[in-house]
């Protein structure tokens, strides 16, 4: 897919625009459709002229552009733009926080062409005094280098589970495949990624072999062999294939599957009982005869284990509850009967509230809770109370002429710098659903930023805390929070915590809804939609929630929305 080529372009057309001082509203309008192409799950090439004008951000003009990229591999507009701009300035637009202008700035005065070149001007204070820099944006420049260089080792799910998956379709299209799978810390379903591992079974290996490294994602070739190679594919990720005997597939996919310290317990749990395990097959040690293989189960089936989902093999108690059988039964996207954090048009969502529905019907939903922005985010055309109570209106006209699906009225509600809320407490009481987010001041202290979001679910018509840290992965960390302060306090007030399932955010991270289940802390898992592709992206939150060990019972919008309400209302 060239979806996250496009979105790329985009990101840099806007930053340009911005170094040059152009509409604003052009450039936020390009910053937007980059976020959407991110987060869509489907094939850019496979949409319609139509389609692609219902992504938020994409206008004619923008559609005309992606269009010419996917027929001809470039973009006049874009290569124009970059004649304009010194590539140094480029390379420090990586840097998060880093905005354009000062960007140029440095560049003005330092004439500095790499990140190495930026850090040691850093490290040397020489960016102080350069217009706009102190001290503080300084040490942060320093904070964003780091972040950088950590970046390049890891790449965020969301993009790498999409370029995992289109190796995979075109194995399967040009070689003779049985069976493949994407293994290792994608198949886990972690948050970022270091490398891409798959394992396949072919009667043909060598062609199998031939047909990967001809494929047009390969950048550069590692190694080779009958069975094995190696490449790094165009977003600089090393991919290794392994090609297997159909009687060792199984164990090979396990083994390529991790984690190292999951499979290390279960060797130990091997050698105790006279058998061996690699990535060939589970043998016994005193002749070795295979005794199985094939098929992952193979190997928790011989060791008298549950079958351990691979979203848990992290040797973090999962060995545990499958000696006891107590794995949890985990959520699975069908238990999820609503959505909790929708947009509209009404404010920056892309379709009018009818629309939403019936992409929420095909999705299997039966009810959504329209959550526009409050009027503080005019960026995004946040509704003021006169508009918000006309929406009311809209919302339960609609109601009336819906069969077996509802839309529940709500907001997605600014918390201030101070705490306080986007709307009076008079306004939200009249409701069903409160979201509160924050959306500007990420560089508070742990102790300012704790506070604001401990303030509003004190409010005691807050429901659900919105993408809680902040976090947009591998371009912005998360602000700072006390978690633990913050999830306590969720238990005390009866707060539900979200997990955004956009794959740039994925935010509640798993290991504070893990903690959020031991202390009885209800998630919503949300998609956050601004245009209904995107209620497709359901099941990246759905992963996340499996990997803090959810059940259907965890998770507040598995309850139908009568159910769901009942318990809104027994916050207030």
């Amino acid at each position: 897919m060239k979806n996250r080529e496009i979105a790329r372009i985009f990101d840099e057309i806007a930053d340009i625009m911005e170094i040059r001082q152009d509409n604003i509203f052009k450039i936020r309008a390009y910053r937007r459709a980059s976020l959407n192409l991110e987060g869509l799950n489907r094939d850019l090439a496979q949409m319609t002229h139509k389609e692609l004008l219902e992504i938020p951000g994409v206008g004619a003009d923008l559609a005309a552009r992606i269009e010419e990229y996917l027929q001809t591999g470039s973009m006049a507009y874009y290569e124009q733009l970059k004649r304009e701009i010194p590539a140094g300035v480029f390379n420090m637009l990586a840097v998060p926080d880093l905005g354009p202008k000062t960007a140029k700035a440095i560049y003005d005065a330092l004439q500095i062409t790499s990140l190495e070149e930026l850090e040691k001007a850093a490290l040397d204070h020489r960016l102080i005094g350069i217009k706009g820099i102190k001290q503080k944006t300084e040490e942060n420049i320093l904070k964003g280098i780091q972040s950088v260089k950590r970046g390049r080792e890891r790449q965020p799910l969301g993009r790498m589970l999409p370029a995992a998956e289109e190796l995979v379709a075109a194995l399967r299209e040009k070689a003779p495949i049985e069976r493949i799978e994407v293994a290792g810390s994608i198949r886990r379903r972690r948050d970022t990624i270091k490398d891409i591992d798959i394992v396949a079974t072919s009667p043909d290996p060598a062609a199998v072999m031939e047909a990967f490294l001809g494929l047009t994602q390969v950048h550069d070739v590692i190694m080779r062999g009958p069975t094995r190679a190696s490449v790094t594919i165009r977003e600089g990720v090393q991919v290794d294939l392994r090609v297997v005997e159909p009687a060792s597939y199984g164990a090979a996919l396990a083994y390529l599957t991790g984690s190292q310290s999951h499979n290390v317990r279960l060797r130990e749990m091997a050698q105790k009982r006279g058998l061996k395990i690699n990535e060939y097959g589970i043998f016994r040690e005193e002749d070795n005869a295979r005794m199985g293989g094939e098929n992952e189960e193979d190997i928790y089936r011989l060791l008298e284990l549950s079958f351990v989902p691979a979203v848990l093999r992290e040797d973090q108690g999962e060995i545990e509850a499958a000696i006891k059988g107590r794995l949890p039964r985990l959520i699975t996207a069908q238990d999820v009967k609503g959505d909790l954090h929708v947009h509209s048009r009404w404010s920056d969502g892309a379709h009018g509230i009818a629309e939403l529905v019936e992409a929420a019907r095909l999705r299997g939903l039966s009810y959504i809770a329209v959550t526009d922005h409050s009027q503080g985010l005019g960026v995004a055309r946040g509704l003021t109370v006169e508009r918000l109570m006309e929406q009311q209106a809209e919302i339960r006209a609609l109601n009336r002429e819906l069969d077996g699906f509802r839309v529940l009225h709500g907001t997605e509600m600014d918390i201030r710098n101070d705490g306080s809320l986007d709307f009076p407490d008079e306004v939200l009481a009249e409701l069903e659903v409160v979201v509160a987010s924050i959306h500007s001041g990420f560089n508070g202290t742990k102790e300012a930023m704790t506070a604001r979001i401990v303030a509003a679910m004190r409010n005691p018509h807050v429901h659900i805390i919105a993408h809680p840290t902040g976090r947009i992965i591998g371009e912005r960390e998360g602000y700072q929070l006390d978690m633990e302060e913050v999830l306590q306090v969720a238990k005390e007030t009866g707060t539900a915590l979200e997990i955004n399932a956009y794959p740039l955010r994925l935010d509640l991270e798993d290991r504070y809804v893990r903690r959020a289940k031991e202390l009885g802390v209800k998630i919503a898992i949300n998609t956050d939609t601004h245009a209904k592709l995107q209620f497709e992206t359901l099941p990246w939150g759905i992963s996340v929630a499996q990997r803090g060990w959810l059940e259907r019972d965890d998770v507040l919008n598995t309850l139908s929305a009568e159910e769901l309400l009942k318990r809104l209302k027994r916050k207030k």
